[in-house]
């Protein structure tokens, strides 16, 4: 069996590998996505947790490293469909119904979260980013990103798209963020990202690259997570 801690770090993933039956008309890469999450004990331990995603567990264990969700902090998250990082930032930051503090907006519906509220809209439109500030009525202490544009197939094409949306929450973050603010954020090493990198340095105390546990081996993401905002 899998074991747990009560954060988002497992043990032995023992006893997972499951056998797929083949199917002629199933591609092999689709044949090799569906072992993964079979075998995945993230996925089977999101299942068993009601976590919108997977995903979740990676917010969980770099927030393990950093600790930067406390009670009483203001959250902002930035591509938040399906809910993954909503879940966890609404746990850590102890939000309630009626006093949200924990809002999110994606170009996709997302599920009604409890101490969350989320928006559809697209964060490249100063308007949308304008309406979350006056949703949570207060600038944010985190924002967050998990955003990553469709995959291509193209490593270095992927590179430079995923870059963009790390460039566009990172301007948002600069713009609204509170003094001492935290910024998170979805991000793939490849060269472009080094003027996001460069911004992060000058407004911010510390940056940090980190890849959590529940990241796959065989994939490129990571993220980087920028502590102590200066202010503009």
């Amino acid at each position: 069996m899998t074991n747990k801690n009560n954060s988002g770090s497992f043990g032995s993933s023992r006893g997972l590998l499951n056998k797929i039956k083949k199917d002629k008309k199933r591609k092999p890469s689709s044949t090799r996505w569906i072992g993964r999450q079979l075998n995945d004990p993230y996925v089977l331990e999101t299942q068993k947790r009601g976590y919108k995603s997977r995903a979740a567990f990676k917010l969980l264990q770099i927030n393990d490293k950093f600790n930067f969700l406390v009670p009483g902090l203001s959250v902002i998250d930035l591509g938040c469909a399906p809910g993954g990082w909503l879940q966890i930032a609404s746990e850590k930051v102890s939000s309630i119904i009626g006093n949200e503090k924990v809002i999110g907006v994606d170009i996709l519906k997302t599920d009604d979260i409890a101490g969350c509220k989320s928006i559809i809209g697209d964060i490249n439109d100063k308007a949308v980013g304008d309406h979350l500030i006056e949703l949570l009525g207060q600038k944010p202490d985190v924002v967050l990103s998990d955003m990553a544009a469709n995959t291509t197939g193209h490593r270095q094409t992927d590179h430079i798209r995923t870059t963009h949306l790390l460039e566009i929450a990172l301007d948002f973050s600069i713009e609204n963020l509170n003094r001492n603010g935290v910024f998170l954020a979805k991000c793939f090493k490849g060269g472009t990202e080094k003027e996001a990198l460069d911004l992060m340095q000058k407004y911010f105390s510390k940056v940090h690259h980190v890849k959590p546990d529940s990241s796959r081996k065989e994939s490129v993401e990571g993220y980087v997570i920028a502590l102590g905002f200066k202010g503009k």
